[in-house]
């Protein structure tokens, strides 16, 4: 398989920045994307550095998706995509040697065993390291005669994660990875990557809807609502923000005069998601979680009587 030299050097381990100054792996500069007349990314622009996993964020149809899908060369788009200053071109495979992706659904060939899917992979990639496969193989307990037909969801799941951990890349797109599988398996997912992938040269952009789940793994969150950026921060400075503001339920107005997008009621309270330099007397005040931010972002929920 031949490598285009531009890639080849960008991501060779040899070298691979080794000090703390982060390195920008993806730029995204005015991307739009088009499905016929229906706009699904409107002029988006990121900068990505290593030494972060980045939450992507946003509801149903909101163009996670489409941006992922065109950050991996998949799809034609309007504006440019850089992956260390080397331009995305459309449908170019070569990019897979040095970007892992993870999709919602696998596209595994069902007739092949474990095993045998292994070795058709240290075939075809050249960035497979032999040793890391043999390591994670180990410890996956997957069994390594059955066909991929017979393994569960969660299984093949595995069985993907451990075949793209299994290549010396330095970044991870990770599309809705873990829908379908109960805790345990997510839980165990995301250990996995934090443990046998993830250090200060890497790169991971994880798109899910469960971001209770991966809060406490994330240094930045984007959020798209409707094609649009609505932003990119530090997780950190964007909690600091916000209140979670909690007063009686008979002095509501306190809280309504703000017109906060989110808010909730119960045993007599309501709560709403305020900016941190707004203050009620008498109220009490938490950190929101992420998701409640999210939500208060774009539009999110009411929960009223």
């Amino acid at each position: 398989m031949l490598i285009c030299k531009s890639y080849n050097e960008m991501f060779d381990n040899d070298n691979v920045m080794t000090d703390s100054q982060p390195k920008e792996y993806i730029k995204v500069s005015n991307l739009t994307k088009f499905y016929k007349k229906f706009m699904a990314l409107d002029n988006i622009s990121l900068s990505l550095k290593s030494g972060n996993i980045i939450g992507l964020l946003g509801k149903n149809g909101a163009g996670k998706s489409t941006l992922m899908r065109c950050i991996l060369g998949f799809l034609k788009h309007n504006g440019q995509i850089f992956i260390n200053n080397e331009e995305v071109v459309h449908q170019d495979t070569e990019i897979f040697n040095y970007v892992g992706f993870i999709p919602d659904v696998n596209e595994l060939d069902n007739r092949l065993t474990v095993r045998q899917i292994m070795e058709y992979m240290s075939e075809i990639h050249i960035k497979w390291n032999q040793s890391i496969a043999d390591k994670l193989l180990k410890i996956s307990q997957l069994p390594l005669d059955k066909k991929i037909d017979k393994l569960s969801k969660g299984m093949k799941t595995k069985l993907y994660l451990l075949i793209t951990l299994s290549l010396d890349v330095n970044i991870l797109l990770l599309d809705e990875p873990t829908i379908g599988l109960d805790i345990a398996f997510r839980k165990e997912f995301f250990n996995t990557i934090i443990s046998e992938f993830f250090n200060e040269n890497k790169l991971i952009l994880i798109s899910t809807h469960q971001i209770e789940e991966i809060e406490s793994l994330l240094q930045e969150i984007i959020i798209i609502d409707n094609g649009k950026l609505i932003l990119h921060k530090n997780l950190d400075e964007l909690k600091s923000e916000y209140n979670m503001v909690t007063i009686p339920i008979e002095r509501a107005e306190d809280l309504e005069q703000y017109n906060p997008k989110y808010k909730t009621k119960t045993l007599g309270y309501i709560s709403a998601i305020l900016p941190s330099n707004i203050k009620i007397e008498g109220a009490q005040y938490n950190r929101p979680q992420t998701s409640e931010i999210f939500l208060n972002l774009t539009g999110g929920y009411n929960v009223t009587d």
